[in-house]
């Protein structure tokens, strides 16, 4: 599983062939969460408020990133890495 960012703690990741709707995983500390990319509304596992945040914000800012690594992880299983939140 790639890892796309990583930022505070925040890890962000993408399975190869994973299912649709397309999204990106959250890890933080021993917490998981999938977040679907057009919507940012977690689908599925819990992370803080606090942390939801951060992800929210940074996903904001890299959502074609985040669609284009979808796409191109399905694809091909290439994938670029995103900036972190600064």
């Amino acid at each position: 599983m790639p890892e796309l960012s990583r930022f505070l703690g925040i890890s962000i990741l993408m399975y190869f062939n994973d299912h649709a709707p397309p999204h990106f995983h959250v890890k933080y500390n021993e917490l998981r969460a999938s977040v679907e990319i057009s919507t940012l509304s977690i689908l599925e596992g819990e992370i803080p408020p606090r942390v939801h945040g951060l992800v929210i914000e940074w996903a904001e800012l890299h959502r074609d990133e985040l669609l284009r690594n979808w796409n191109t992880i399905r694809e091909s299983g290439e994938y670029r890495k995103i900036e972190p939140l600064v």
